[in-house]
């Protein structure tokens, strides 16, 4: 309201300025008022048919619509002009005229108006009155805060449930332990035990792991060779493909390829797609992981054959926590992030990722970076090594 409210105190004095010169002033008033308005020497661009200033307008991330004492429209800024003869324009243009009307009587207002869409907007308008019978509205659009704010509750909600589901039961098996004499029982119970305690533990490292991919630095950049990055994302799934009798099959590699990024992160991000696969897949199964270059980029893709992603779903699945079958979810061991950490770091590394899925009938996701073009070679004997 602070910045409003100085916008709407020099919006004032350019008016009044702007009255003066229309009407004429008295001999008295002359000198004061000519003082206010005389010009700097580099005199600002002129709102048409106002003489208000409007350099300064121009520049604001806030729509600024200015209307005189009779209610005509005098000047829009380039941000209150930018959706000007579409829907979401006409709604805006009837909720300021509506707001100016009531600043002209002396009320200022204030109104939020909710677009749904798509795209989900909202945009808070708000209008003031001036001294000169005038008034000016201001547009503010403020879905990214909604968006943002929307994100960040249901990211406390979720991670408040997800901890909160293996605490308990780590109470409850730790209640039932105290007073169980029986060996076979303990056994169960403290095996029990052991898989909560590091389903906390997977919670709190993708959690970290995400922290540091979506808040920290740009990554580090350096020449990473695509084939170990395939490499390190199998061995990180090994284990888990074996114990479900999955077989990783890695098809059509092609020659000597490079990205630029964080070994690390890539790793991770191929590795989470290749163990989401895993994961939902039957026993048994098979998943593949193909890398192809299209144009001037690396396509690392990774399909099985399991249960399938709807495709309404598909534009949620990158969102921390969401899941398509929380019942699934809890017997794969999942925490609901890997798919998000894998956007992020496609994000970091000027990439994307892509997703192809029907329900029941498998799914292949596609992560695409740009590539390290390749030096030209210098003679045979590169070519000879290079084979």
């Amino acid at each position: 309201m602070a910045v409003l409210a100085a916008l709407a105190a020099a919006l004032a004095g350019f008016l009044l300025g702007w009255s003066w010169r229309r009407s004429g002033p008295s001999t008295a008033a002359a000198p004061v008022v000519a003082a206010a308005v005389t010009p700097a020497p580099t005199r600002p661009r002129p709102v048409p048919g106002t003489g208000v200033g409007a350099d300064v307008l121009d520049q604001l991330a806030l729509g600024v619509v200015l209307a005189d004492a009779v209610g005509r429209v005098q000047y829009r800024n380039p941000v209150a002009l930018a959706m000007s003869g579409t829907h979401i324009g006409l709604l805006l243009d009837d909720t300021v005229g509506a707001l100016l009307s009531e600043a002209r009587a002396g009320a200022g207002a204030t109104k939020t108006l909710e677009l749904y869409g798509p795209p989900r907007m909202a945009m808070v308008v708000r209008s003031v009155p001036l001294p000169s019978g005038g008034a000016v509205a201001t547009i503010e659009d403020v879905s990214e805060r909604r968006r943002v704010d929307a994100v960040r509750t249901d990211f406390v909600a979720n991670i408040s449930h997800e901890l909160k589901t293996p605490v308990g039961a780590l109470a409850v098996l730790a209640e039932a332990l105290s007073e169980e004499e029986d060996p076979v029982v303990v056994h169960r119970v403290a095996n029990r035990m052991v898989d909560e305690a590091h389903r906390v533990a997977r919670t709190i490292d993708d959690l970290m792991e995400l922290s540091r991919i979506e808040l920290g630095e740009s990554p580090v950049r350096e020449p990473v060779a695509v084939v170990d990055v395939v490499a390190g994302a199998l061995e990180r799934t090994r284990m888990l493909a074996d114990q479900r009798t999955i077989t990783v099959q890695v098809l059509d590699l092609p020659g000597p390829l490079t990205v630029s990024g964080d070994r690390r992160q890539l790793q991770s991000a191929l590795g989470n797609l290749v163990e989401n696969a895993v994961k939902y897949s039957e026993p048994g199964g098979a998943v593949q992981v193909r890398v192809r270059v299209v144009g001037e980029r690396v396509e690392l893709m990774v399909a099985d054959h399991g249960i399938g992603i709807p495709p309404a779903e598909h534009d949620r699945i990158f969102e921390r926590f969401y899941r398509v079958d929380r019942a699934r979810s809890r017997d794969t061991g999942g925490t609901g992030l890997g798919l998000s950490i894998v956007r992020h770091v496609a994000t970091n590394h000027d990439g994307d990722v892509l997703v192809s899925s029907q329900e029941g009938d498998g799914s292949t996701f596609v992560l695409r970076l740009p590539l390290v073009p390749r030096p030209a070679p210098h003679g045979t004997s590169q070519e000879i090594n290079a084979s």
